[in-house]
């Protein structure tokens, strides 16, 4: 089986240096989707350009991690993207990755609206989504267990998302990689198809369960 693994909510001073040593050392690929306003710190930006450099893939996770684009006004959820992606600059991936926020994990027609769809579509943009969600951003310590669980049951590449944020939650990620190696799992650098609504401006057949009103 394999893992995509992915961040979100950060850079963070606090976390996302030691996520980026433990990933290093096991030389696995990830995905980090940033907040767009944490970009305006220096030692934010800094860490983000690490990333980047280290060869992990930058993508966009909304200016403010407010309310769902899906729950707020055209204008709103055009400002939340477009103000990250000029944020973001020369740090985003070519391929243009954008995940919404779904207010806990959950997957529905709160994740966009029809003005943030479009404009992702136009912008030729690729949305990325997730099929496990483990909760380390509410569970510091028991989320390895979870995430576990998660991957025994799978049936499908997994697109896992973690948290680079200062919660404790990343004290747990090198045992935890470590014991998924061990059980022969191979990290992929791209998300799996099945998490992949709309591609390149192209949308799936299921990119519409995920935007509310037309």
């Amino acid at each position: 089986m394999e893992i995509c693994l992915s961040f979100d909510n950060g850079p963070e001073p606090e976390a996302t240096p030691g996520v980026l040593e433990v990933l290093a050392r096991r030389r696995i690929p990830a995905m980090f989707y940033v907040i767009g306003e944490k970009l305006r710190d220096p030692k934010a930006r800094a860490l983000a350009e690490q990333a980047r450099d280290a060869g992990h893939m930058i993508g966009n996770h909304t200016l403010t991690h407010g309310a769902p684009l899906g729950c707020r006004s055209a204008t709103e959820a055009l400002q939340e993207i477009s103000e990250t992606d000029a944020l973001l600059g020369d740090l985003a991936a070519p391929e243009r990755y954008f995940r919404p926020n779904g207010g806990g994990g959950a997957l529905g027609a709160h994740l966009l609206n029809g003005a943030a769809a479009r404009h992702l579509m136009a912008q030729r943009a690729t949305v990325v989504l997730w099929n496990a969600v483990p909760g380390d951003f509410r569970d510091a310590d028991g989320w390895p267990a979870t995430a576990h669980a998660m991957l025994r049951a799978a049936q499908e590449t997994v697109m896992l998302v973690l948290h680079d944020l200062p919660n404790g939650a990343m004290r747990h990620l090198d045992r935890f990689l470590g014991e998924i190696q061990d059980r022969g799992w191979a990290f992929r650098a791209d998300p799996p198809p099945g998490c992949v609504p709309l591609r390149r401006g192209v949308p799936g057949q299921d990119f519409a369960r995920y935007i509310s009103g037309p």
